[in-house]
């Protein structure tokens, strides 16, 4: 920890790990405190990542006084929350979601097509460069920071748009926050809209029901023996990563972490069937819960939003479409070709976060939902196979697309 500059604090690793719990509980408090928030299943980690933000805003504004977040800790909570995923992916659910993965996947590659086309006409009509439109849409959108950031050169570079990285980044950042408070709020409106209710009886894949928390039981063997299994799962993950890098193919570490502990979870316990595998249990959902949380509120509480009020005008007007555009595409298409049941409500909520945001975002907001209404196990193991895989792949080649154009 120091000072930079006179007038920016660069924290380190541990420091920011803990002020990120801090921040963490802080949206709990909060969350608990104020009804409207539970009401329209705001995630808890985004309200106390946006209390953070704002006020850091205010101590930039007031004092001149910049905080820098050294965010390490945050990617590794990452992929902790991805390799869990993929120990609670049995084969029967993957099986069970083989219709409306696939389902799911020609929706998402429809509207990463018709977020890119919304912003390139929205940035034409608007006297833009399309580059403009291409970043605030499926780049950074869709796409995150990393897809922004990995593009932003190029647009750069062919359409001359001296400031792309700025936008491309700013973009992504808003998107994050709007995806995190649009998600709840859907899925309200259609629970109450067509009275839907879950038809699982089991335990959430992620959290603990709100109605069941004090009832709880969790051991420190079964928290421990989880923890275990998690590491395990990463280690292989990373071999596995640095085996398909060679072959040519480049994946995020935490989708080879969560394969590898789907490979695991589907092929151990049938071999050594005295093993206490954590699928599907209370200490694997809190693992699960607890780094998701994490990951939001680090991720939230490091906004620099002064950046981001500085880049306003088209960008804005470009946001404001892709979110009309999105809202109109869950409600009338994604939720009624998921089945108009509860596990399309939970997925539309889900939608919302990684079409808007990012993956993590997705399963911040279906979890929200779910630990009030109830369980809806498909939905965690389908959206992060698309959100997390296929959105990446598809996307480098829309891009590239509309940029020629």
């Amino acid at each position: 920890m120091e000072i930079v500059g006179g007038n920016t604090l660069q924290l380190d690793d541990f420091v920011t790990l803990t002020l990120g719990i801090i921040v963490l509980f802080a949206g709990i408090t909060v969350t608990n405190r104020i009804a409207f928030l539970q009401k329209y299943n705001i995630p808890e980690p985004v309200t106390g990542g946006i209390v953070a933000s704002v006020l850091g805003l205010l101590a930039y504004l007031i004092f001149d006084f910049e905080i820098e977040f050294s965010l390490y800790a945050r990617d590794i909570f990452l992929i902790y929350f991805f390799t869990a995923i993929g120990i609670n992916a049995r084969l029967a659910q993957l099986l069970a979601g083989g219709k409306p993965l696939l389902i799911l996947l020609g929706l998402t590659l429809a509207y990463l097509a018709l977020q890119d086309g919304v912003g390139y006409a929205a940035a034409s009509a608007m006297g833009q460069p399309s580059g403009v439109g291409v970043l605030v849409g499926s780049a950074s959108l869709a796409g995150g920071h990393g897809t922004a950031i990995a593009w932003a050169p190029t647009i750069a570079e062919q359409q001359n748009v001296t400031n792309a990285l700025e936008i491309g980044v700013a973009a992504a950042t808003i998107g994050l926050v709007i995806a995190s408070l649009l998600g709840g709020p859907i899925a309200k409106f259609l629970l109450t809209r067509y009275h839907l209710k879950t038809e699982d009886e089991g335990d959430l894949l992620v959290g603990i029901e709100r109605d069941k928390q004090d009832a709880t039981s969790i051991t420190h063997l079964n928290l421990m023996g989880a923890i275990l299994v998690i590491h395990i799962a990463m280690i292989l993950g990373f071999v596995l990563n640095e085996i398909i890098a060679e072959l040519g193919l480049k994946l995020p570490l935490f989708v080879s972490c969560m394969i590898a502990a789907i490979l695991m979870t589907n092929t151990i316990p049938m071999i050594f069937k005295r093993i206490a595998w954590p699928t599907g249990s209370k200490a694997l959902a809190l693992i699960s819960d607890f780094s998701l949380g994490l990951f939001i509120a680090m991720s939230l509480m490091g906004m620099k939003l002064w950046e981001v009020a500085g880049l306003a005008g088209p960008l804005f007007g470009i946001l404001a479409a892709q979110v009309v555009v999105a809202v109109l595409f869950i409600l009338f298409v994604v939720f009624p070709l998921m089945g108009r049941n509860y596990f399309a409500a939970v997925l539309s909520a889900g939608f919302a976060g990684f079409c808007l945001g990012a993956t993590p975002t997705a399963i911040a907001n279906m979890s929200a939902v779910t630990k009030t209404h109830g369980p809806a196990p498909t939905a965690f193991i389908i959206v992060p196979l698309v959100g997390a895989f296929f959105v990446d792949v598809a996307n480098a080649f829309l891009i590239q697309f509309f940029l020629s154009l």
